[in-house]
């Protein structure tokens, strides 16, 4: 615990303030999360360079004209969870003095920091369309025109290799198929180019299998243990193996860690933590989601990453709460423009093979959120119902 954390919570004057640097999923949760645990032990300032929540997990079907990227008010947010926003971005802190400072020059003190302000979007293969999940993709709303009428007869998915998430590009492919088996089309082959030793291997061997299976039902094919290097003159260049011959190819972009000045990295700009979530050698840091060197870039381990921070705060600041260090699970939805697979893994060692792909999820789940965060989904789900409900007021 700080010193002025430790004093004013002894003296019982005044909360002890938490700074979250970002405003994305691990943020949030990490705000809600404190709200429930340290209650008003904690005072927590959000501080982001933008001013709203962007929910991207159903992205893959804004192009297709299947879905939309939502949006919320952080302030709005923070307001709920009795939190303050700053509309800043933090460029430099200062652990011994347990200080932030904005790119504006503004100095922000804090006795705990939560730093969570996502990763970079990089392009990743020259030549290729780079999927990025914001809306108005003109690149690739024309991919999907030119599918639709007809005029690529090879399309192409791939992605980077090393850090980052696979998950988009299987959703991407089988909506392509939706879209080909629903208008007739015929004669169009739709191949996946991925790293992986197999598709969305992440999630463990059995889920693995059954994701093939299930791409090769819709004739989708998959060129595993391939690195895409370059697209041009209609052929995408690979390591290893021959070119591959496309129209078209869409491709993830790559992660790379948003950078603070005061804190230390790896060699890919990602921020080391340890399985609390802590900034080792830096008391009273912690980084959470995509900034951290973790290698599975996914909300839902960004979620979980912030809920042993918060544990690990609301414990130091003597709230009565357990402390448990990180046993990352994996639970994705892939949209197939039909029936989902709910998908399920354990990333840490002991559970033996449990991954699985059904079309039932094996988790308790109340709403289809893309999204699984102890705090963070149910939150968003009374949110969307509170905007949807017709208005009280007197005609």
């Amino acid at each position: 615990m700080g010193p002025s954390a430790l004093s004013s919570t002894l003296l019982g004057m005044s909360k002890a303030k938490v700074l979250i640097v970002g405003g994305g999923v691990g943020a949030l949760e990490a705000a809600l999360a404190l709200h429930d645990l340290a209650g008003d032990r904690a005072g927590v300032e959000i501080c982001a360079g933008r001013g709203d929540f962007v929910y991207r997990p159903f992205a893959v079907g804004e192009p297709y004209g299947a879905s939309r990227v939502l949006r919320y008010s952080l302030e709005r947010i923070a307001d709920l969870c009795d939190a303050e926003f700053q509309l800043e971005n933090v460029a430099s802190v200062d652990p011994a003095l347990r200080l932030a400072t904005s790119h504006d020059g503004d100095e922000i003190p804090y006795d705990y920091l939560v730093v969570a302000p996502g990763a970079r979007l990089l392009w990743s293969v020259p030549g290729a369309t780079t999927f990025w999940g914001v809306p108005d993709e003109g690149e690739m709303r024309d991919v999907v025109s030119r599918l639709r009428e007809g005029r690529l007869r090879r399309l192409v998915f791939t992605m980077p290799g090393g850090h980052g998430w696979a998950l988009p590009a299987y959703e991407l492919a089988l909506l392509a198929a939706t879209e080909l088996e629903r208008s007739g089309l015929t004669g169009t082959q739709l191949t996946i180019v991925t790293p992986e030793e197999g598709p969305l291997q992440i999630f463990g061997r059995r889920a693995s299998e059954q994701v093939a299976e299930l791409l090769a039902e819709h004739g989708i094919e998959v060129i595993t243990g391939t690195h895409p290097v370059a697209y041009e003159n209609g052929a995408l260049a690979v390591v290893p193996g021959e070119e591959i011959e496309a129209d078209a190819v869409v491709s993830l972009p790559r992660l790379e860690g948003r950078h603070i000045d005061g804190l230390p990295y790896d060699g890919r700009g990602f921020v080391p933590v340890d399985d609390h979530a802590r900034v080792p050698d830096l008391p009273g840091v912690f980084a959470v989601g995509d900034v951290t060197s973790f290698p599975v870039k996914q909300g839902g381990i960004a979620t979980q990453q912030a809920d042993v921070a918060a544990e690990a705060i609301a414990l130091d600041l003597g709230c009565e709460v357990e402390s448990n260090p990180l046993d990352p699970v994996l639970r994705g939805i892939l949209w197939t423009g039909s029936k989902p697979r709910y998908l399920f893994g354990w990333l840490g060692g002991g559970h033996g093979e449990t991954s699985v792909a059904s079309e039932r999820p094996p988790w308790p789940i109340d709403n289809p959120s893309k999204l699984i965060g102890r705090y963070l989904t149910p939150f968003l789900s009374e949110l969307e119902a509170a905007n949807r409900a017709p208005s009280s007021a007197a005609g």
